[in-house]
């Protein structure tokens, strides 16, 4: 199943490859593994180290943890504990730990709710829990926030689209945690789909040049075109575009530019329609009363808060 609209199919699965360079690297991070520079310390070894947890802790050491819920949620990016896990044990020899997953990825939770157990070595735990819980945390924050907005539009046809406004590094992530809170990715990139926005239409003199030229370049690539009045909206479907990106318009702007393209698709065919900009969840269902087809939201992924998910060690 894909759930992309852009010309580039996405598969509702994290690509693991992707998901373990993002652990690699964030654990460079935490156990202090870079490029020597001014102010490095000199006798950190290749593979990092925790200078808390092999000093107490004895490779031998074996723990149990709970990873478990402390706010209500949806939780995504569950795949990354046990690629965190298993990296820690590599980079220092260590056993493996043991993962059981007690959900899945998109499902809704309540604080308290036990999401994994794992056993393994003591060390292999605790230099693991941060980074895992930091991706876990911030992916589930985003499917959280995600889902607020898809159960709003639940009772209309409007679909909820991400942007392009991500996480340096983490446009997967959050993507696929988008997925996960049921909404739907726009594009992924700027390579597979074209949106002529305002700067692209004023730097090449009109939309009907601006689109010209994209079909010259790239005559398989789906175009989208921004526009923030009716009349600029009319303009680009003359021009021929299909799919027109409703940018920061009142809620009775919307309706009258929404009727009017309705009104011209006997002839024109189907356009799809996007409302976007400045959009609030307390909006929404004004909004997709206008008869848009989606609502693209920024915050999703440039502001959604984490959610609150915790690892505690057990008895063994």
């Amino acid at each position: 199943m894909t759930t992309t609209m852009g010309d580039s199919a996405v598969m509702d699965e994290l690509r693991a490859d992707w998901l373990a360079d993002l652990v690699s690297r964030t654990l460079d991070e935490d156990l202090g593994v870079r490029p020597a520079a001014t102010g490095s310390t000199a006798d950190v070894p290749p593979a990092g180290r925790d200078v808390t947890t092999q000093a107490i802790f004895d490779v031998t050491d074996q723990s149990r943890a709970v990873l478990a819920a402390r706010q209500a949620g949806v939780v995504a990016g569950l795949a990354a504990v046990q690629l965190v896990l298993t990296d820690v044990a590599a980079r220092f020899g260590l056993a493996p730990a043991r993962v059981e997953l007690l959900v899945t990825d998109g499902t809704r939770v309540a604080p308290g709710d036990r999401l994994a157990i794992i056993t393994g070595p003591t060390q292999v735990l605790l230099m693991a829990e941060r980074t895992a819980l930091n991706i876990v945390s911030r992916a589930s924050g985003v499917a959280t926030a995600t889902r607020q907005w898809a159960d709003k539009l639940a009772d209309s046809p409007a679909q909820v689209l991400d942007t392009r406004k991500t996480t340096p590094g983490l446009r997967e992530l959050e993507k696929y945690a988008v997925r996960q809170g049921g909404g739907t990715n726009k594009r992924l990139g700027l390579y597979d789909a074209a949106m002529i926005k305002d700067n692209h239409i004023a730097a090449a003199g009109s939309i009907g040049e601006a689109m010209s030229r994209v079909r010259e370049a790239f005559p398989g690539v789906t175009i989208q075109v921004e526009a923030d009045r009716k009349e600029q909206a009319l303009e680009a479907i003359t021009a021929g575009a299909r799919f027109l990106l409703l940018d920061n318009m009142t809620a009775e702007e919307l309706r009258e530019t929404v009727t009017a393209i309705r009104n011209g698709e006997a002839r024109t065919g189907k356009v799809e329609l996007e409302a976007t900009g400045n959009l609030t969840l307390d909006k929404a269902a004004a909004v997709a009363a206008t008869g848009v087809d989606y609502m693209s939201v920024g915050a999703l992924t440039h502001s959604s808060a984490i959610l609150d998910i915790g690892l505690d060690m057990e008895d063994c």
